[in-house]
């Protein structure tokens, strides 16, 4: 099999080559930390998450390096500052804002199973030239004006898009075609609209470092630039984020980074994932549909399965398309993620790997939709009374590992019983509604010998007290034809 990513700036898929098989480089833009991140941030670092998983498959988990950057200055960060700590000097109060409010991003994507990237650099460390040689914005901004690519105009250094004849590529936007706006703004010291900033000037109450220029602070796409070049070199592999980063911010990094390394390319594939909206409407705090991914995992605050069954819920549409996040796909999402974990009660995780169909799909431009088809093949297997059931358990669990689903496994210990670890899920299920597992049982038990006394009116009634609860019952035989009840929780 041959893994197979869509290129945005080629517009096609392609079969991935990697620069070096024994270290393939990714980047992909991180969070601006001002606040709670949102659930169209979630998409990207759960897509990107899973090519990092499936890349290490391939490659090997000590040959890819996955930089995903924190940007930590910005005009949102400096207003978050001033609100939440008046008092404090202003350097002071950002670098309080950055830290809370990076923390709260690590614990919420934490809790969607992603892993940490291999390194995740601050911009502000970046600005500088640094002791250990690394790249940095100032440097890389001397670069452009010494080659002709950049210009000084009231205070600030732009790029000059004329002097790269191809500016506009990835985008598809012709620069003598392109309109001004669209967070590009246009100054009459520009010498053409689309001329960005590289550096500008800091007030007094702004951020600054001192510099060639003055004293001053840099503009958002010389950020990415610098970090990913910092650890992964002037070409690397691999460049993800969202659609809306096309342009301006990645045509810029293009633009910067090829013009002041004096390369013919940046990345050799570009990764873009689609657009999320919400109950059929783009999120908005207008419309108040905004969500943040707190506000998800908050939904079921006990669950400890919550955070993979919306990653789940993400997964299911590919990466490129439009997503529509809504509460009804989210709990047939959950029903989904229940099914799995009951299936995959009777597997061997010593002996767990990716199923091979799993493989082609994600192979595919990480088609997780087909994957997802897959899994639900192999749950439909496990639970199969004939076949290999436990073969069929096996590969879920090494599908789902690839994909990011741990916690589903957790119940899964050698030397217990399938119906030991089934009864182990719902038990902790049951905790998390407040139900008393004891006293549930009793009144199971009570149920049953009502059944069997045929007092029918005292078992309905018990039946339908605990299906109040979200206590579902299911009424069988034992190997000797005695009846008995099993009982799982309804999603």
């Amino acid at each position: 099999m041959e893994l197979r990513l869509y290129d945005t700036l080629t517009r096609e898929k392609r079969v991935f080559t990697p620069l070096d098989r024994s270290n393939v480089r990714m980047y992909v833009c991180g969070p601006t930390v001002y606040d709670f991140a949102h659930i169209g941030n979630a998409r990207p670092v759960i897509v990107f998450d899973v090519l990092f998983r499936l890349l290490r498959h391939v490659y090997g988990e000590k040959h890819v390096t996955y930089v995903r950057n924190i940007t930590d200055v910005d005009d949102k960060i400096n207003e978050r500052a001033a609100r939440d700590f008046p008092k404090l000097p202003l350097n002071e109060a950002i670098r309080k804002v950055t830290e809370q409010t990076a923390n709260q991003f690590h614990a919420d994507v934490d809790a969607l199973g992603a892993l940490r990237p291999t390194f995740e650099p601050r911009a502000t460390d970046f600005v500088l030239p640094r002791a250990d040689g690394k790249a940095d914005m100032v440097t890389l901004i001397k670069e452009l004006v010494a080659r002709g690519h950049a210009y000084e105009a009231s205070g600030e250094v732009l790029f000059d898009t004329q002097s790269m004849p191809d500016y506009g590529a990835l985008s598809g936007r012709k620069l003598d075609e392109q309109l001004a706006g669209a967070r590009v703004a246009v100054d009459a010291h520009k010498r053409n609209p689309a001329d960005f900033v590289l550096w500008k000037q800091s007030s007094e109450n702004e951020p600054g470092w001192e510099s060639p220029w003055g004293r001053g602070r840099p503009g958002w796409h010389i950020e990415c630039s610098a970090m990913s070049a910092a650890y992964l070199g002037n070409i690397f592999d691999i460049h993800g984020g969202g659609l809306d980063l096309i342009f301006p911010h990645h045509e810029n990094e293009i633009a910067q980074s090829r013009c002041a390394h004096g390369t013919a390319t940046m990345a050799n594939y570009w990764m873009h994932n689609g657009f999320l909206e919400v109950e059929g409407a783009k999120m908005s705090k207008s419309l108040g549909n905004f969500v943040t991914i707190r506000d998800l995992l908050q939904q079921q605050p006990k669950d400890p399965f919550w955070g993979e069954i919306i990653r789940l819920n993400m997964l299911r549409t590919h990466y490129r398309q439009p997503i529509d996040w809504t509460q009804s796909a989210l709990s047939e999402t959950a029903v989904m993620y229940g099914n799995f974990q009951r299936a995959v009660a009777g597997a061997d995780l010593a002996k767990a790997a990716p199923a091979s169909a799993v493989l082609a799909a994600l192979y595919d431009d990480v088609n997780t939709p087909a994957a997802i088809a897959e899994l639900h093949r192999l749950a439909a297997s496990a639970r199969a009374a004939s076949g290999n059931p436990a073969d069929a358990a096996t590969d879920l669990a090494g599908s789902l590992r690839l994909l990011g689903f741990q916690r589903v496994m957790e119940h899964v210990k050698p030397d217990t019983t399938r119906d030991d670890i089934l009864r182990s899920i719902e038990e902790v299920k049951a905790k998390d509604l407040g139900i008393d597992v004891p006293s549930l049982n009793a009144k199971i038990a009570a149920r049953l010998s009502a059944r069997k006394s045929k007092d029918f009116k005292e078992s309905d009634r018990i039946r339908d007290e605990l299906a109040a609860m979200g206590v579902v019952l299911k009424d069988g035989k034992d190997a000797d034809g005695n009846p008995v009840t099993t009982w799982e929780v309804a999603r």
